[in-house]
């Protein structure tokens, strides 16, 4: 039995796919206090990186920690949606996902943080 979701192809795939990103985009945008908090901090912070780093691979490393903090709070936006499809009700497994994806957030916001605290303490010396 084949999926009839999968048969696109090409550019029609693409097209398709493009619209299902940025549907995801707007959901997290508008669903998700975090994402949101995190998108705004990137908007600022796009143009500081700019003049803190002080190489291109300096600036990639900034932008790079930022975009992946976006990329995990999506992925712990989307294993949370996931659960809560499957039921509301109180269950360890549930838990443990959702801190799991919890902590994967908390994780690159500390690589962020420190990538971005050693470059200003890079360049204010």
């Amino acid at each position: 039995m084949s999926n009839p979701h999968k048969g696109r192809t090409g550019l029609n795939r693409l097209i398709h796919a493009t619209g299902y990103s940025i549907a995801g985009l707007r959901a997290a945008y508008s669903g998700e206090s975090a994402f949101r908090q995190e998108v705004w901090l990137t908007l600022v912070a796009t143009p500081l990186a700019f003049w803190l780093g002080r190489t291109w691979v300096e600036i990639a490393l900034l932008l790079g920690s930022l975009l992946l903090l976006l990329i995990v709070e999506l992925l712990n936006s989307a294993v949370e949606a996931a659960i809560d499809r499957v039921s509301f009700e109180l269950h360890a497994l549930s838990k443990r996902a959702k801190d799991i994806a919890s902590a994967a957030v908390f994780l690159s916001l500390v690589l962020c943080a420190g990538i971005w605290a050693t470059a200003l303490w890079q360049r204010l010396q």
